[in-house]
């Protein structure tokens, strides 16, 4: 289990102190600590970018391992360079693209090394010199008493570095550089002018095929050496497998401050250029911080929370916060951008995007969206029905418009048809329906992939098996029982969709295969288990056992994975014996020894309270499964307990990677007082609002309020409710009341009403 740390630690300008006592009101953007996640597994990046912004410039203090998927490490005491390019709080690291590194002295081709740092050109840090906000970065860099700061537009970096006035200014910028030491079959650099320089670089990483262009401008005249290999190369464009560098000096009569001003693109050079002169047109840095405050402001704007402690406020905004990273705008301003056929195209029915770690984010992120921006959420399904279009598939995890083939399930899926049943539509359904379909069979790899490896993570054994035998044998395929409880849910979600659009011979076969988690169920253990081709159980059997990523469970074991039927709670009660076992049952999953077996444990079950992992996504919702079989009073302090000690103010403040979005969003809508349960089923569970009164902007001049009477940390459980003046019979609502407007009112008290719900009863689905 990760231990978290319960010192706060604020992200605020030196000098200014913010108290932990409660107010009335929340200033959202200053409430923001980028830092949480920074440290521990949380795999976050401090530095400064727009909401859903092309570009994260932000410092990397180590590339290698897996604490350095961010590119940043809050531990770390030295800076390698600034990036642009990065992912927000994956299991896996890629990108940190065009490192920029300010310095002074004798120039180094190579970073040097955590013990060493003047060995290279890395410099040594402190957290006292450093400080950051949505949009901005500063740190100083000790060693050559640099101040560097950072801010960004969209599409493009804005870096100031304000030198010694007895210091000449320098600047190195590494093409070699990358997160997690992928390979960079082509790099180079083409110098403009003595104020321009411009380079390409193509990595195979995790994204097989990741084109980077950049254009950048200086406001002072440099003279360049350009770098192959280690070696001085003669003219100004250098060319070279994976490893160039460009030193730049400056005039020293120009001042002490060197400002940059870079575009980046995966289209082409006149696409880089093109984004940095558009959206940064002068040298003005702080107006630009100014404007990139300005679209945070507005992004944190969406929801007002009031009440709560300064901490729990901090907590909610920074969610909010990472919920506006990725993914990521992918199209240039003149809208084109790179396919996942590696085509360059124009987007003509708005913007594409990059960046999409399904498996996750389906859960919360998603649902959340469809609630506080359903016009950007229709953007990303387009996105994916335009990678369908092109590459013959729904991506499982897209990445710089590439097919990764990572993680399990086909979880574009739910997210389509979660925004169809909300109502969320400005899209082709009949070509969803179909791509859903395809997703779902055994496709004779009739899609273009860019690697043997990612055919078969795209196309699996298991889909083939799910189609012909109608199970997944555990002896012939991993993580068996992990794809079939998934395969059964994304089926789920396609006979919706096609129950929608009338197409009912496939929604009665998918409804039918949705059933099939069954099959999988072992009456005698009370758990999923794996089956065998000849259909008997896989032996021997410890439900904590855990072999990362090779046995039946996908990045947990038996006791997590067992609840995962969100589509039909009242089947899967049926199936374990009824109601009361499924009570025991579940209350001995969070009651249970916390210890895991196995001499592989993945290091993904986090967070744990019993077995339940909260550090890992497949345990998302089982909390709230309580209000589906009569017990809501659980549900509310279960949902309390994680949100005050798996959520902290401080760089370790998460119990597991923040997956793009997906921990946070958990809990932006548990802290206001539900859950989206079942994605596909616009309906939303409740929990334990953490705030006092929670204000959500749901468009068209309308909004959903909750408001808690007599709310207070040991408040926690609900007395009664009323939703716009009627009295909630069950512990549900639905997302049309939501963007309806109107005002979901819950009275809180010391202890448990088994009454505050008349009917809690499985019926709900």
């Amino acid at each position: 289990m990760l231990i978290l740390p319960a010192k706060a630690i604020n992200a605020v300008e030196p000098g200014v102190v913010r108290s932990s006592e409660s107010t009335a009101t929340s200033d959202a953007f200053a409430d923001v600590n980028v830092f949480i996640g920074t440290g521990g597994h949380g795999h976050t990046f401090p530095g400064a970018t727009t909401p859903y912004g092309m570009v994260q410039l932000s410092p990397d203090t180590r590339t290698l391992e897996w604490d350095a998927c961010g590119g940043y490490h809050y531990s770390d005491k030295s800076i390698l360079g600034f990036t642009h390019t990065h992912l927000s709080g994956t299991g896996i690291g890629d990108l940190g693209d065009v490192l920029f590194m300010p310095f002074t002295g004798d120039a180094h081709l190579t970073p040097g090394t955590v013990d060493n740092p003047d060995a290279g050109y890395r410099s040594r840090f402190s957290h006292e010199r450093e400080f950051a906000e949505p949009g901005y970065y500063r740190v100083a860099l000790d060693d050559d008493e640099i101040t560097a700061e950072l801010t960004a537009s969209p599409r493009s970096g804005f870096h100031r570095y304000t030198f010694a006035s007895d210091q000449q200014a320098k600047l190195i910028i590494d093409l070699a550089h990358t997160i997690h030491g992928h390979q960079n079959p082509v790099t180079e650099f083409r110098v403009i002018n003595d104020r321009e320089i411009e380079g390409y670089k193509r990595t195979r990483g995790w994204a097989q095929n990741h084109h980077v262009y950049f254009h950048a401008e200086f406001n002072r005249p440099f003279t360049c050496s350009l770098y192959k290999d280690g070696k001085r190369q003669i003219g100004n464009w250098a060319v070279a497998s994976g490893n160039t560098q460009a030193i730049l000096e400056f005039d020293d009569d120009s001042g002490d401050v060197l400002m940059a001003k870079v575009g980046i693109s995966a289209v082409d050079y006149e696409g880089a250029a093109n984004n940095v002169q558009t959206e940064v047109p002068d040298w003005d840095f702080d107006r630009v911080r100014g404007e990139a405050k300005t679209r945070w402001q507005q992004q944190l704007s969406k929801i007002t929370v009031n009440g709560g402690s300064q901490d729990d406020r901090t907590i909610f905004y920074t969610a909010l916060y990472h919920t506006s990273i990725s993914p990521v705008l992918f199209t240039d301003c003149d809208n084109r951008y790179r396919g996942i056929d590696q085509r360059i195209h124009v987007a003509t029915d708005g913007p594409i995007y990059s960046i999409f770690s399904l498996w996750d984010t389906f859960r919360a992120f998603h649902p959340l969206m469809t609630i506080v921006d359903p016009d950007r959420d229709c953007d990303f399904i387009r996105t994916l029905l335009t990678h369908y279009d092109q590459g013959g598939l729904l991506p499982k995890w897209e990445l710089a418009g590439n097919y990764t083939g990572t993680m399990i399930g086909y979880h574009a899926v739910p997210v389509i048809v979660d925004a169809y049943q909300k109502g969320i539509c400005d899209f082709d359904a009949t070509k969803a329906l179909q791509a859903a379909v395809k997703s779902a069979r055994d496709n004779d790899d009739e899609f273009l992939f860019p690697s043997e490896h990612v055919r078969e993570k795209l196309n699996p054994l298991a889909k083939r098996f799910n189609d012909l035998l109608g199970f997944i044998p555990c002896d012939l395929e991993n993580e068996s029982v992990s794809k079939a409880l998934e395969y059964a849910y994304n089926d789920w979600c396609i006979a919706e969709l096609a129950g929608e659009l009338g197409k009912n011979e496939i929604a009665n076969e998918f409804r039918g295969r949705s059933r099939r988690y069954a099959t999988y169920y072992d009456a005698e253990s009370g758990f999923m288990r794996g089956r065998n081709q000849d259909m008997t159980w896989k032996t021997p059997f410890d439900p904590k056992f855990s072999k990362h990523r090779k046995d039946e469970y996908t990045e947990g074991n038996a006791w997590q994975w067992t609840w995962f039927v969100p589509h039909d709670v009242t089947g899967l009660v049926e199936v374990m014996g009824g109601t009361s076992v499924f009570q025991n049952k579940l209350d001995r999953l969070f009651s249970e020894d916390s210890a895991l077996t196995g001499d592989e444990v993945s290091a993904d079950i986090s967070g744990l309270i019993g077995q339940y992992a909260h550090g890992n996504e497949p345990s998302h919702h089982i909390s709230h499964m309580y209000n589906y079989v009569g017990q809501p009073w659980k549900t509310q302090r279960l949902v309390d307990q994680i949100l005050k000690t798996l959520y902290f103010n401080d760089p370790n403040g998460l119990s597991g990677n923040e997956d793009c979005g997906q921990m946070s969003a958990w809990y932006i809508l548990n802290a206001m007082g539900f859950y989206s349960f079942c994605p596909g089923d616009p309906t939303y569970s409740i929990g334990r609002p953490l705030f006092d009164e929670v204000k959500i902007d749901v468009g068209d001049s309308k909004t959903f309020t909750i408001h808690a009477i007599n709310n207070s940390q040991d408040n926690l459980y609900i007395q009664s409710a009323t939703l716009n003046g009627e009295p909630l019979i069950r512990p549900f609502f639905t997302h049309e009341d939501v963007v309806e407007g109107g005002r979901l009112e819950i009275v809180m008290g010391d202890q448990p009403d088994e009454h505050a719900f008349v009917d809690a009863q499985p019926s709900a689905q």
